[in-house]
């Protein structure tokens, strides 16, 4: 099983930091960088840009609900028109920041309740695929990996887009395959549980949800979140279990 390393950084704003940016960079592959709306702004976007190209990571959106306060966290509720403009919004930044740095976005992964919302609501997964599909040129879109994926892979191609599908390795599983909820006990593991489950996945292709049920995931990149300083710190022993 062959998989990617990546992580959502550049989620400060102004003067606040968040997130341990120069300590995941050199180890992942992939960096979904926070596009102003739930964290980030130019300057933040423009510095993880270039810590991205120092260590030739490639560069992805990632989008969220306009929620500073919330730290993108909190659902909204919006029309298709908001939802595709918000998501094209954003992503238009980053593309345009990253050509400046001679850097490509090759993919859009949104963030917080906006990737929850998209997974769990067809009607806002729709409008970000629409959104997606209707971008000046194409790019990947993000999903999470769920027994739901092969469904959710023809709804894309539907719409003429690639997607790739995501597993996390710092954050505990409900029994529908979505991610436990941050609000209960135990949605987010220590590093013992991060590595067990990182090496689960590699030599079974498979995770164990909260109440003990094996699931089948069809996984192409592996999240650590960059606001998670435990699964920060495990980065590096995270990408020598993916890469044995």
């Amino acid at each position: 099983m062959s998989i990617k390393l990546n992580c959502d950084l550049g989620e400060g704003f102004g003067s606040w930091k968040m997130g341990l940016d120069s300590a995941a960079m050199p180890h992942i592959d992939q960096a979904n960088i926070a596009c102003g709306f739930h964290a980030g702004d130019p300057l933040w976007m423009i510095k993880t840009l270039a810590l991205a190209a120092e260590h030739n990571v490639e560069v992805g959106a990632h989008p969220a609900y306009p929620d500073l306060v919330g730290f993108g966290r909190r659902s909204m509720k919006c029309s298709a028109e908001e939802i595709q403009s918000m998501v094209q919004y954003q992503m238009s930044a980053l593309d345009g920041l990253a050509r400046c740095q001679g850097l490509e976005m090759t993919y859009v992964k949104p963030h917080g309740a906006l990737y929850n919302d998209m997974m769990s609501d067809p009607f806002v997964r729709q409008n970000i695929m629409q959104a997606v599909a209707s971008f000046y040129r194409p790019v990947r879109l993000v999903l999470q990996a769920t027994p739901a994926s092969n469904d959710h892979k023809k709804e894309a191609q539907a719409l003429g887009i690639d997607v790739a599908f995501e597993a996390f390795a710092d954050r505990c599983y409900d029994d529908d395959g979505r991610l436990l909820a941050r609000s209960k006990e135990g949605a987010v593991h220590t590093r013992e549980k991060m590595l067990a489950q990182v090496q689960q996945l590699i030599d079974t292709g498979t995770i164990t949800t909260v109440s003990g049920i094996e699931l089948t995931l069809d996984v192409d990149t592996l999240c650590v979140h960059g606001d998670n300083e435990a699964g920060v710190l495990a980065i590096e022993a995270i990408k020598n279990i993916i890469t044995k």
